[in-house]
């Protein structure tokens, strides 16, 4: 497909589905506690109103519900898909073994479209959810999807493609409206983007639409300097391949000592052991070192020292968050990245400290404009993207598959946009209580969440309401740059 005319046909052809509304895909299970449970397992979800009945009957829900942002999960069409029977008293499935009907869903028509051309290769851009009411333990939910728009053909930086949009509106068994989601989804001819370099960070960086150059001093950075150290130090380093901050004891009165010393500076006795630490402290003293710049460490480089709950202060460098968000005095913890390091050796950074569940529900009256949102890093791990999409009943193997992922043009699996906007729930209703009730959630990606980095949450309240409603504005961020940025409204007591 080269010349204009072709794209234009096309264009005219992937737009025909346009305002075209499907049939009502009916969920294969009602809403179930098992599904919640393992929802909440994977997201870190600790509101007991999910999954604790004897908590829940006495909560403003009168019984268990699911978190609002698995909406959609419901709906989703599982590993096997499988054509819904109409009438709920069927169970709203096909018995197993039997073959799915051929699809006349328009956006089904669409994407079949789009991979008939090449654009085979989907990642999900945008989500906004709208809920009118929590769901309860039994609801049958069915979804009615409109194509909303079908973009022209765009060149990103994963590859050339459609944005196809389109919008979903939920019932329960009753008809009775439980809540709206507009989605967007980028299709795309894997490869067909910018040249990716062998370097897989450079790859990354430009399949997130970001220039290297502008990231990366060098296309293959030098290691870090190596740290010097004898046999009288040997006990410190091993415990950081350990992930274990060992401080120094002299026995003869308990004296803590960092850095490690040949005598008690108290006694003077030469006899010592050493504790490991918490990994909790607080930031007691920082700079921001911008040049020189070393090609081996990531600029703005943090210094920081860091006072220890044993007493003992320590430098480190301070990762996971923003120059401009650090504080003195704020909650740290200590964490054990990837360093760029000679092979062997393990240094200890510090983050920010996961923040505190609220279990007192925040009142309208303690919430006011520009509050500030507990910064809270989230570690990527190939268990968190695989064990989330799963839980989301997304089953796309560019999830869960490093080879299907990279053949289709990725550096690896990534987080799906449900995992992202579960997450970012969790985190805002860590922070705002339990009886806090989401009224939407509205959510942009931008660069992906690999396997083996950190996304750093921080947001703000935007604005406050007479009736009780407040607007967070958030941000998540990766070392790639912006993953998430969105707005959420909830509703507070009063």
């Amino acid at each position: 497909m080269t010349s204009e005319a072709e794209k234009e046909a096309f264009l005219v052809e992937l737009r025909s589905q346009v305002g075209n509304t499907g049939s009502s895909m009916v969920a294969r299970d009602p809403v179930n506690q098992s599904t919640i449970r393992n929802w909440c397992d994977a997201m870190s979800e600790a509101n007991p109103y999910y999954t604790v009945p004897e908590i829940a009957d006495r909560g403003p829900f009168d019984g268990i519900v699911a978190p609002p942002a698995m909406l959609q999960v419901w709906t989703m069409t599982g590993l096997v898909p499988r054509t819904p029977i109409p009438n709920p008293a069927y169970g709203g499935d096909l018995q197993l073994g039997q073959e799915p009907e051929p699809s006349t869903e328009p956006s089904t028509s669409t994407y079949d479209l789009l991979n008939d051309a090449g654009f085979g290769s989907v990642v999900a851009t945008n989500c906004e959810y709208v809920f009118h009411r929590y769901l309860r333990l039994g609801d049958l939910i069915s979804g009615t999807t409109k194509v909303v728009d079908v973009s022209e053909e765009k060149t990103t930086g994963l590859g050339v493609g459609h944005f196809v949009t389109t919008e979903t509106e939920y019932v329960d068994q009753n008809g009775e409206p439980v809540g709206s989601m507009f989605f967007r989804i980028l299709k795309f001819k894997p490869g067909s983007g910018r040249k990716a370099k062998e370097d897989p960070k450079v790859q990354a960086l430009e399949e997130a639409g970001l220039n290297p150059d502008e990231y990366l001093s060098t296309l293959v950075r030098p290691t870090r300097p190596r740290p010097q150290w004898n046999q009288d130090q040997e006990w410190f380093w091993e415990g950081l391949k350990e992930h274990e901050l060992r401080i120094q004891r002299f026995t003869d009165d308990g004296t803590l000592v960092f850095p490690p010393a040949n005598a008690n500076p108290i006694t003077h006795s030469m006899d010592y052991d050493w504790v490991v630490a918490s990994g909790k402290g607080t930031l007691y003293s920082h700079t921001v070192v911008h040049y020189p710049q070393v090609p081996s460490f990531d600029y703005p480089l943090i210094v920081g020292v860091v006072e220890l709950e044993e007493g003992v202060r320590i430098i480190s460098n301070i990762v996971n968050i923003k120059p401009e968000q650090i504080e003195i005095g704020m909650p740290l913890e200590v964490c054990f990245p990837d360093t760029n390091s000679d092979e062997g050796i393990v240094l200890h950074q510090f983050q920010p400290a996961q923040p505190q569940r609220n279990t007192t529900t925040l009142k309208k009256e303690e919430i006011n404009d520009h509050d500030q949102l507990p910064i809270c890093p989230v570690t990527l791990t190939p268990r968190l993207i695989v064990s989330t999409a799963l839980a989301t009943r997304d089953f796309q193997d560019v999830h869960h598959d490093r080879d299907a992922a990279q053949q289709k043009g990725s550096a690896d699996i990534f987080m799906n946009i449900l995992s992202t906007a579960g997450i970012t729930a969790r985190w805002l209703g860590d922070w705002a209580g339990n009886d806090a009730v989401f009224e939407n959630i509205k959510i942009q990606l931008g660069a992906p969440n690999y396997p083996y980095d950190t996304m750093t949450m921080s947001g703000h309240v935007e604005e406050t309401s007479a009736d009780g409603t407040t607007t967070v504005r958030f941000a998540g961020d990766n070392k790639l740059g912006s993953h998430v940025k969105g707005t959420a409204t909830l509703r507070f007591p009063q």
